[in-house]
């Protein structure tokens, strides 16, 4: 947030370190808006994250095994699913399906991934649906990634954190949404 970045892990010492193997301190599910990446975000180096990106933070079974592959592979110990402000996915998604009209392509795919996140906007209200939609994503996949048959066991004994995040393109802020370890 305040600009001071550090830039660590990222010379070819860091490089050589983590070349022959990996242990990552987290896992992302963010957006792939190109004013949402992770590693940036976060001022981290090589190594240091697991990165998966998708329209919304929407999931199927191959990003939900791309999720679990750290946690379950090298006891990484944090998933954040990362929502941020103004998601352009999030919106064409609103659009879409309260205005009953699909999306072109495999776009319609993304709204439909993101219909439960409208319901539960609905729902919520608010001033601005779309970021109240938003919010709501990034909770309900971070719910529904804890209650993953191969991830709640590691949750339940306290090995992993899910948490659902929203960042704020406005101040660069994330903010705690859902799921902070107690």
């Amino acid at each position: 947030m305040s600009g001071d970045l550090r830039h660590p892990d990222r010379d070819p010492n860091r490089r050589q370190f983590v070349a022959q193997a990996q242990k990552p301190f987290g896992a992302i599910l963010a957006c792939i808006d190109s004013r949402v990446p992770p590693e940036l975000l976060f001022d981290t180096g090589l190594g240091d994250l697991y990165v998966m990106r998708t329209g919304g933070e929407a999931v199927e079974p191959v990003v939900t095994g791309s999720v679990e592959y750290g946690p379950i592979t090298s006891g990484t110990p944090l998933i954040v699913v990362l929502g941020h402000q103004r998601c352009g996915a999030v919106e064409a998604a609103y659009k879409s399906l309260h205005g009953g009209e699909p999306l072109p392509g495999n776009l319609d795919a993304i709204a439909k991934a993101l219909r439960p996140a409208y319901e539960q906007a609905g729902k919520e209200g608010g001033a601005d649906p779309v970021e109240t939609m938003a919010r709501a994503q990034a909770k309900l996949t971070a719910a529904d990634l804890r209650s993953n048959q191969d991830l709640a066991p590691l949750v339940r004994k306290g090995s992993l954190a899910v948490v659902g995040a929203y960042y704020s393109l406005d101040t660069g802020k994330v903010e705690v949404l859902a799921g902070a370890p107690s």
